[in-house]
């Protein structure tokens, strides 16, 4: 090349100057908040520090959300948020208005099945019981997700909280039957919002110690044996009292890095899936 003749331009990125992150320039909203033991505060916390603006959401007690929202390296604005609700979800994007007039994200972490659906009780579970638990656990995520599109930009992105579908985990019961309709109704979002540039996707996190995460085991179970037996199964390991790998994915698909990804269930469990029940002791 001629000394003087000036280097070619870099690519563009589609990135502007300004803070740094991944998440920089971008307003994500989370919902599932109820401690800062939920999987929900982490990447509220990762998102932050990856410079996005943050919106959390909270059922019931707004006054606990807000005090766990002060644990944020930035505190938040809650917004009133009971999925089931028809006057919530219909006036939620106003009431989101009041603190953004646009939203680049969604974390969609809301699950919940009553006692009953869950602890061995799959053949006696009553119909109401089941469909609470999907109501709250599957057909949210279309109705929080048509809620916000009036907030939601071109490049925008929802991403779901999932728990492998594919198999029967013990106590799981109607749980995993959400679940299952859970990763169904992410590809049909993707599948109708990708023609407004819009990207759905699940990260299917390995057990982590919430307040929730007990359903995971059965009754009987011991969950420090369970999470020994995941550790042991999974090809790189598993730490239940880890949040990083798992919040760090949402944050990744929340980002503008997979503009080409939808519709797509990303792993985050040590690679238990990946291999059988009886694990994989090449280490």
């Amino acid at each position: 090349m001629n000394p003087s003749t000036p280097p070619p331009a870099a690519p563009a990125t589609g990135r502007t100057s300004g803070p740094s992150g991944l998440l920089a320039g971008r307003t994500i909203l989370v919902t599932g908040v109820l401690t800062d033991r939920s999987i929900a505060f982490h990447v509220a916390r990762a998102a932050q520090e990856q410079g996005a603006e943050v919106i959390l959401t909270g059922y019931g007690r707004l006054s606990l959300v807000e005090r766990i929202a002060r644990r944020l390296p930035r505190p938040a604005p809650v917004v009133e948020l009971d999925v089931t609700d028809d006057d919530h979800l219909t006036t939620l994007a106003d009431r989101v208005r009041e603190h953004t007039d646009h939203l680049d994200g969604v974390l969609h972490a809301v699950a919940f099945a009553p006692p009953g659906a869950l602890g061995g009780n799959f053949l006696s579970t009553s119909r109401q019981e089941a469909t609470t638990a999907f109501e709250v656990s599957t057909v949210s995520l279309q109705a929080l997700t048509a809620a916000l599109l009036p907030l939601l930009r071109e490049g925008s992105s929802v991403v779901g909280l999932d728990f492998d579908a594919r198999q029967v985990w013990s106590g799981y019961d109607w749980m995993g039957v959400a679940k299952a309709g859970l990763e169904a109704c992410a590809r049909y979002l993707a599948a109708y919002l990708g023609e407004r540039g819009i990207r759905v996707n699940l990260v299917a996190a390995g057990p982590l110690r919430t307040p929730a995460g007990h359903a995971t085991y059965g009754e009987d179970t011991d969950p420090g044996q369970a999470e020994r037996e995941w550790d042991q199964r999974a090809p790189l390991g598993w730490r239940s009292a880890d949040f990083a790998p798992v919040s760090r994915a949402c944050v990744a698909l929340l980002s503008d890095w997979f503009p080409a990804t939808t519709g797509e269930i990303l792993h985050v469990d040590g690679g238990a899936h990946a291999v059988g029940d009886g694990g994989f002791h090449a280490r």
